[in-house]
Parts: structure tokens; sequence; C-alpha cells
């Protein structure tokens, strides 16, 4: 069972929201809330797997809760939900830690399979803010950074979406062999999380977009 919390202050989207995904057997809402203030004066998000948080906030924004939520829930995953895709939120929540970025208008079934990525360890985006991900490092960099073979394999997948299990079956190596190399790659390139690694292996040339 998939637990999931939700930030949003729309008081009908968020009821929709809870509503279509109380109705898959494998997700469950377990809280909602209307800011991350109310969200952090409570213990639900511990609890969770999941983080949908609305950019638009009344209070603190999205793009800087995610930050403070990360800080304090390391192992949530959060997806960010948004009306809009402009760059700067879009790469500020990306590097404030959330895994993926979605529009509002994403259909119902999009965002179940979005969530279920998620928690296989993919990096869901809405398909024009992929593209914006991606057109934003077309202007790569040679730097000084040196992956092993098996680390560039491993960042390729990432970039792909596949989840570590998936990697791990692709690769012939066991799951914690995947992690001790991804844990390696995020040293490498001094990034936080699977989207800052692919877009920094995207823009130093060490991977193809």
């Amino acid at each position: 069972m998939i637990k999931i919390s939700i930030i949003e202050d729309n008081k009908h989207m968020r009821e929709g929201w809870e509503t279509i995904l109380d109705f898959e057997p494998e997700l469950c809402v377990i809280a909602t809330y209307s800011s991350c203030e109310d969200a952090l004066k409570e213990n639900q998000l511990g609890k969770s797997d999941v983080l949908l948080l609305d950019i638009e906030l009344p209070g603190m924004h999205g793009t800087e809760g995610v930050k403070v939520i990360k800080e304090k829930y390391e192992h949530l995953i959060v997806l960010m939900v948004t009306m809009h895709d402009e760059n700067e939120k879009v790469f500020t929540a990306l590097r404030n830690g959330a895994v993926g970025y979605l529009l509002k208008k994403t259909s119902p079934s999009e965002l179940i399979e979005a969530i279920t990525d998620a928690v296989n360890g993919g990096s869901p985006m809405s398909p024009n803010i992929a593209r914006k991900v991606i057109s934003s490092f077309q202007k790569k960099q040679e730097i000084e950074v040196e992956l092993t073979d098996t680390e560039e394999q491993i960042l390729g997948e990432l970039a792909a979406g596949l989840s570590y299990k998936a990697i791990s079956n692709k690769i012939y190596l066991s799951v914690d062999g995947v992690r001790y190399h991804i844990r390696n790659i995020y040293q490498k390139l001094e990034a936080k999380n699977r989207s800052e690694a692919v877009a920094k292996g995207i823009n130093f040339n060490l991977i193809q977009p």
C-alpha cells in the first residue's frame, strides 16, 4: 500500500485527488493540507511514502516547502503539481529535492501512473516539462568528471526512467549494487537526487538526452 499526503490550497482539487487516489486498491491518502505550515505541524508526512505538493501556496511557497520537508523527511518522495510550468520554478523544485513535476491538467490515470513510477524509482514529468528540462541542458559542457562504464550505464538507465529493480535486472547486478553505484554517481556529480544527476549527466556530455 502506497501512503500519500497532499498539500494543495484549492479544496476542490485536493478533494478530487483524494477521491481518485483512494479508489485505487494500492493507494491510500492518509492526510491532506492546504499549506506547508499546516502539514509540518503534524507527523503524517513522516508516515507517508509520497507527497503531492502544489507550487502556488499561501504562506510558504511550494518550491521552498519541498526543501524544508525533505530536510525533515528525507525518505519522502515529493511530486510537484502545478498549473504552470515556468522554468525557474521547475528547476528550483527539482534542485530542492522533488523527483517529479506534473501539471494539474494531468489525467487521473497519468497521476496514478506517476505516483507508482516515482515509488519504483522513476522521475515522472509532464511531457512539456520534461522538454524544458532537456532543452535547458542542450548547451553541453565538458568537465573533469570520470564515471566508470557501469556508472555511465546506470546513469543512462536512470535518465530513461527505469527503477532500481529494473536496472538491476537489465545489467545483472543486485539492487544493493545498483544503489552503491548510484551513490557514487551522486557524489561525483554533486547531485542530490535522480533528476539533478540526469540533468548534470546531460549537461556534462556524459549521457545523451
